[in-house]
């Protein structure tokens, strides 16, 4: 196994730049130069993207830029004593010490042990200060060699060096002692090679400072120990030091809960054991829910120490919107397949039903396959099987789109308020629909039925009622409240302004259907998948239920707007490959599929590596779409399924159309922008590899992109 780090990977007090961007890529030559990597720009571009998610400056002056990436094909740290001192994003300030961790895409777990060995070293004051003092670049390598490589003694018997010990048994306390409090700390982050262990490290100190006993798994690259039940079950609190979801996160149901992203964690231990000890004596403290995906969405909370009110009201409504779009997907497609096998009109109410029930209804409660009907005497109604099953799949369809707005608004309330918001959510989302308001309706009252439902959940009750809280007190209070300030005060506001917001869309022609058309099509490629995305995809699924003219324009708008970035980036991954890293072309050609199956999230990867050029180009071409099918009256009668529901389509030349026109308009202008801002090879300096001490004698010759 070659070295990690070797003095050719080593530059002493140099100047490589005013900003990050310009010392990861010099950093990233040198790892390309020492034959590491396949090339400095796909290294490099990884590591950027990675910085984009979050900062990687620590305390104390520290920066660990660091990726895994397709073009690494050694493990490896390249390591740089700058000055002047650089900005990684650090709360004290800018860093002089900056290690590039570089680690192939599918690394081997020895490589990957080692550097998480490093960065665990580097939350040690007294190795960072001897990094400092290294007078050569010889010393800086013993010193790292000494971290990840310690004498073989060190490591447990049978573990590979460095890798995570399994949770000790607790030892034997002496009667005095077992007092002593008890905290479980669990990190993660998306890399799972430097701030898991940093965190866990940072937290262990701290507790151990505090004279609490505290266990830790850390869910990273190297490998994962799960606490033992039983140290899960003695814990006091949890704290969950995490960037991304938690495995198992039902082990850990009903303890107190501290929670934060592992940048605070490394900022802020202290703090963090603190609240968790405090959380650990409140009976009303936040705790662990018994798992689903409103837990999950929480378990990447603020670094800055807990979600800003913006980041908490996204939270919300994506957590509502995404237990929603089942109920879409599934009732759209069904109402689309009736619409195949019985006939447009099958939806319409039939004339010999007194309680207005639709053709669909009546034939499937009053036939069965065993005694298929006679054809129906309405025009453009399909007869025997195949109107049978239209009719079956549209009954179903209708009864799917009825929970639409009571999962919007029971999900948003359970984002909220955790399990004991779903109730008055869900009937605040009925009671909507009731009364009128429609989506509005279920957006306003899950917001309304969770605050009110959590502000019920602090009350302090005595102690012989505190067990029905969150099983009889919440859902009452909380339903009777909520709803009744739905029926009493917002519902005929809300009604009136859906009723306004729908004469509107069914009148709209010429001039202001396009610029509808535009406002969908950028909203749609804004944020690929995210709040604004869904905002106009919820406001045309919430249409699609009425079948009205309008609505069905505005549903096939958003649909061909949200497909036209994967394929746009795939277009020029196509026309110019060189632009693009080997993965980045590898998720070029699987965009085709994404896009064309109205998946706006196969862009994602692009626009992560390189927002600044890849968004706007989207939303350039999700705006031409978005105005030629939006001015030609297309209609779509589904919710998804891309190019694959032709058959829900009102004129599917049109709708191909504009979406070609939309992809070459998207595809151009990402390509124009990343080729205008791509520096030339000039703007790589010759001696990027000469830093070194000139261990290699060739310079870089690939060009950088910024």
């Amino acid at each position: 196994m070659p070295d990690l780090i070797t003095p050719d990977l080593v530059t002493l007090d140099a100047d490589l730049g005013a900003d990050k961007h310009t010392v990861v890529r010099r950093l990233a030559a040198l790892v390309a130069a020492s034959g590491r990597a396949t090339g400095a720009d796909g290294l490099a571009d990884d590591a950027l993207a990675r910085e984009a998610q979050a900062a990687t400056g620590l305390p104390g002056g520290i920066a660990i830029p660091h990726c895994r990436s397709e073009a690494v094909t050694d493990a490896s740290l390249a390591f740089a004593r700058l000055s002047p001192k650089v900005d990684f994003g650090a709360p004290d300030g800018p860093a002089d010490l900056v290690f590039l961790i570089a680690a192939p895409a599918h690394g081997d777990a020895d490589h990957l042990t080692l550097l998480t060995a490093l960065a665990r070293a580097l939350v040690r004051p007294e190795f960072v200060a001897s990094l400092r003092a290294a007078g050569s670049d010889a010393d800086v390598v013993r010193l790292v060699q000494e971290v990840v490589a310690p004498e073989p003694a060190a490591a447990p018997v049978g573990s590979p060096a460095g890798a995570p010990a399994p949770t000790p048994a607790p030892p034997a306390q002496p009667e005095a002692a077992a007092a002593r409090r008890s905290l479980v700390v669990v990190s993660a982050c998306p890399t799972g090679i430097a701030h898991t262990y940093m965190a866990a490290d940072k937290l262990t100190a701290a507790a151990e400072a505090a004279g609490v006993d505290v266990h830790v798994e850390t869910q990273g690259s190297s490998g994962s120990t799960p606490l033992r039940p039983d140290v899960v079950r003695a814990a006091d609190a949890v704290i969950f030091a995490v960037d991304v979801g938690v495995k198992d996160r039902e082990r850990f149901a009903g303890k107190p809960l501290v929670q934060s992203g592992t940048k605070r964690a490394i900022n802020e231990p202290d703090v963090m054991i603190r609240e968790a000890l405090a959380a650990a004596d409140d009976p009303n403290a936040r705790r662990v829910p018994g798992g689903g995906a409103a837990g999950e969405a929480s378990a990447a909370a603020s670094s800055a120490g807990g979600p800003s009110t913006g980041a908490e009201i996204r939270r919300w409504l994506l957590t509502g919107v995404s237990y929603m779009i089942p109920f879409v997907a599934a009732g759209g497609l069904l109402i689309a397949l009736g619409f195949l096998f019985g006939g447009y009109q099958i939806v319409n109410p039939d004339p010999a039903s007194d309680a207005g029930d639709s053709y669909a209804l009546n034939w499937v409660l009053n036939n069965t396959f065993l005694n298929l009907p006679d054809s129906p005497t309405l025009e453009g109604l399909n007869d025997g099987f195949w109107g049978y099953l239209g009719a079956i799949c549209t009954v179903l369809g209708q009864a799917a789109f009825g929970f639409l707005v009571p999962a919007l608004a029971g999900y948003i309330a359970y984002a909220i308020a955790d399990r004991p918001g779903i109730a008055p959510g869900f009937v605040i989302g009925a009671v909507s629909l009731t009364v009128g308001a429609g989506f509005l309706g279920g957006l306003v009252g899950g917001i309304l039925a969770g605050l009110v439902a959590l502000w019920i959940s602090r009350w302090k009750l005595p102690t012989g009622v505190r067990g029905l809280q969150p099983v009889v007190i919440i859902p009452l209070l909380a339903t009777l409240i909520s709803s009744g300030i739905m029926v009493a005060v917002l519902g005929r506001p809300l009604a009136a302004a859906l009723e306004g917001l729908g004469n509107w869309l069914n009148g709209l022609s010429g001039t202001s259907a396009i610029l509808l058309g535009i406002i969908l099509g950028l909203m749609m490629c804004f944020d690929l998948g995210g709040p604004v995305n869904k905002s106009a995809y919820l406001f045309a699924t919430a249409g699609l239920a009425s079948q009205t003219s309008g609505s069905l324009v505005i549903m096939a708008t958003v649909m061909a707007a949200g497909m036209v970035p994967p394929l746009a980036m795939a277009l020029s991954t196509a026309i110019r490959p060189k632009l693009y890293t080997p993965a980045e072309r590898d998720n070029g050609k699987a965009a085709w599929l994404l896009g064309l199956s109205f998946i706006s999230e196969g862009a994602i990867p692009f626009a992560a590596a390189d927002p600044l050029r890849v968004i706007p180009s989207m939303m350039l071409g999700g705006a031409a779409t978005g105005a030629i099918v939006a001015a030609s009256g297309v209609e779509l009668r589904a919710p998804h399924g891309g190019i694959f529901v032709f058959f829900a389509m009102s004129n599917v030349l049109v709708f191909v159309i504009a979406l070609i026109v939309g992809t070459i308009v998207g595809g151009l202008a990402v390509t124009i922008a990343k080729s205008i801002g791509r520096p030339t090879t000039e703007d790589v300096p010759e001696d990027a590899v000469d830093m070194a001490h000139a261990h290699v004698a060739t310079p870089v010759t690939q060009p950088a992109r910024a």
